[in-house]
């Protein structure tokens, strides 16, 4: 995965890695900053923080990754996309879509264990890995 644009990381992967579960792709992409945190995936993790401690240990350890700058155009995609989805039949949700949306904006690769991104990337050139 080092020839690409970075590697986006979805809160399904996030939630393990930071339970403690080994994921080598996560920590290639940390270490060769790779590493791309989509902002509503920051609000997803310290949602589910159950305590203050691992609400800070989640806004600490993001520090070292690159958070996705969203300018009004990227929402306009976001909404472009859940449009020509739902055409297609697929109900996709604005998190989704924004997921997705930070990986095709940056030509980057979208790690995740979600299965709805399969869905967009039949559509789209979206690229997954798990």
């Amino acid at each position: 995965m080092s020839c690409v644009a970075g590697i986006v990381i979805d809160t399904s992967v996030w939630i393990d890695f930071l339970a403690g579960v080994k994921i080598r792709s996560v920590e290639d992409a940390l270490a060769n900053d790779l590493a791309i945190v989509p902002p509503l995936v920051i609000a997803e993790l310290v949602t589910g923080a159950e305590t203050m401690a691992a609400r800070q240990a989640i806004g600490e350890f993001l520090q070292d990754a690159e958070v996705f700058a969203t300018p009004l155009e990227h929402w306009i995609y976001v909404g472009d996309l859940r449009r020509s989805l739902a055409r297609k039949g697929i109900n996709v949700t604005v998190p989704d879509a924004h997921v997705a949306q930070c990986a095709l904006d940056r030509n980057a690769v979208l790690l995740t264990r979600d299965s709805i991104f399969a869905d967009i990337a039949k559509y789209t050139p979206l690229r997954l890995a798990r």
